[in-house]
């Protein structure tokens, strides 16, 4: 039987190894040198002014909600399509996120939806770079300028993307949160970052990840209400492995893509926006200075297909495949706080239901990604078997 190929697999190598190694042997696990290190050498790839590391991006984005003040009361425009942190984060603070309808090429949210969905209570808004690609930002840039209030980017899926202006995610100067668990463009294990607005914001974060201390850590006093959201210096250490070759990551994974595409494409699918919308739709291709980071592959199946019997057929080759993601709407909390239905939001409803996450990391070969994709056109009857 052949080897199975995974859904994800972290490419790490000696450099990381040497490094962890350091900090073990340091004695230093925590709040040691590495973890300003790290933020140094992220901050200076990204081409950010500061970077505040955490231990996730869902703490990441938690730290940035109390940052923007968000609270009860309040109401955020997001997108229901989307891991569920970055709606759960503002209901840590009592927000409460208000879902729009998402573009039906890109994915993200729709920013005419988010605008017939402002309202009195509208408080900000948390657009998600879903897959790798950027949400429209200059539009909701004008949304947010027309009515005074922040953007909270969730860009845990979108270390690299580049948005309409040729910014790098991160760098437009909203308050940002970036993520690192193992299946994405770079890791540190678990991680993340959170980008500041400001110096100010940067040393209330620096507090507020390590229990409200100051951050000189001079006293054992805490100035303010503060969680654990240390990352450890062993995760830094790895992490500045990463960043020293994250432009060889990140094109390891954008050439798995182009594979992807071209074998998919042979067979008769079309990026979103360029072919038969009830076929099978590949991710929408960049679009001017637009540019994906490659954070999964994910295709849309046709309409007639059924998923879970594509996934097992899949799985039966040695494919690992997940659906991804379901709408945050429909999941028991959110319906059960919210009231929500299922109907509410028909182009997320509809691209969750038959989207699917095939293997997709930078270590690949052209004969894995031709094996999934033979396996994947016999499962949707697009192959003859044994093809």
């Amino acid at each position: 039987m052949e080897e199975q190929i995974p859904l994800a697999r972290p490419d790490l190598g000696e450099r990381e190894e040497e490094l962890v190694l350091e900090v073990l042997r340091s004695g230093s696990l925590s709040l040691g040198p590495k973890l300003g290190e790290f933020e140094l050498a992220f901050a200076s790839w990204l081409g950010s002014d500061d970077a505040v590391a955490v231990s996730s991006g869902t703490a990441g984005l938690h730290l940035g909600v109390r940052a923007l003040g968000w609270g009860e009361g309040d109401e955020v425009l997001t997108t229901p399509f989307s891991f569920v942190a970055s709606s759960n984060c503002l209901l840590y603070e009592g927000a409460a996120p208000v879902f729009c309808d998402i573009d039906p090429v890109t994915l993200n949210i729709d920013p005419a939806a988010a605008e017939a969905a402002a309202g009195e209570r509208t408080a900000g808004i948390l657009p998600v770079h879903i897959f790798g690609y950027s949400a429209d930002l200059i539009a909701l840039e004008r949304l947010a300028d027309r009515r005074e209030i922040p953007i909270l980017e969730d860009a845990c899926q979108a270390l690299g993307a580049v948005d309409s202006e040729g910014r790098a995610i991160g760098t437009a100067g909203h308050v940002t949160s970036f993520a690192f668990y193992a299946n994405k463009q770079m890791t540190t294990g678990e991680g993340g970052v959170l980008i500041p607005a400001g110096e100010q914001m940067a040393e209330r974060l620096r507090s507020e990840r390590n229990q409200g201390r100051s951050p000189d850590m001079a006293e054992v006093d805490h100035e303010r209400i503060g969680f654990n959201y240390r990352m450890t210096d062993i995760q830094a250490a790895i992490g500045l492995g990463q960043v020293e070759r994250l432009d060889e990551l990140l094109a390891a994974r954008a050439e798995i893509a182009t594979t992807y595409t071209g074998v998919l494409s042979a067979a008769g699918a079309a990026p979103a926006g360029d072919g038969d919308p009830e076929g099978l739709v590949l991710p929408c291709a960049d679009r001017g200075d637009e540019q994906r980071s490659w954070f999964v592959y994910p295709v849309q199946l046709p309409v007639d297909a059924e998923r879970v019997a594509v996934i097992a057929a899949l799985a039966a080759e040695g494919i690992q495949s997940k659906g991804y993601l379901p709408c945050i709407h429909t999941m028991s909390p959110y319906r059960e706080r919210f009231g929500f239905k299922g109907g509410e939001f028909p182009v997320a409803e509809a691209v969750a239901a038959r989207s699917l996450a095939l293997p997709f990391f930078g270590s690949m070969t052209e004969s894995d990604v031709e094996r999934v994709c033979a396996a994947l056109a016999r499962a949707l009857g697009l192959a003859p078997e044994g093809k």
